[in-house]
């Protein structure tokens, strides 16, 4: 099992996305769906999340491997909307790390503020 400092797969693949979108190759799921916009991506996005979250209240080893299953092409198609918009996932674990140690309650509060 990966150790939350042991993430090599998200960065080869954060690699892999942007090669695509350079080259945008033409048989890639990945290029099918760049070319598609957020629109495309976005759909994608939401019909993930329904089914990660359906796949959680399922039960045992079979239910937990699903949840696993689900929850990378959840990852999948969001580093996708990522490259997409020109983001690395770099930024994202940044933004995580500056929220280190803050409530969720206090950095929505102060998100309120700055609107």
């Amino acid at each position: 099992m990966s150790t939350p400092d042991d993430l090599p797969a998200l960065r080869r693949l954060m690699q892999t996305l942007q090669q695509r979108a350079a080259d945008r190759p033409p048989k890639s799921y990945t290029t099918k769906l760049l070319d598609g916009g957020a629109e495309k991506i976005g759909g994608k996005i939401r019909e993930e999340a329904e089914e990660l979250i359906e796949a959680a209240d399922e039960e045992g080893d079979e239910g937990r491997a699903h949840f696993v299953y689900e929850a990378a092409d959840l990852i999948y198609h969001t580093m996708v909307l990522l490259t997409w918009r020109g983001v690395d996932i770099g930024e994202v674990a940044d933004e995580l790390e500056r929220r280190e140690g803050t409530s969720g309650l206090v950095e929505k509060a102060q998100r309120k503020t700055k609107e």
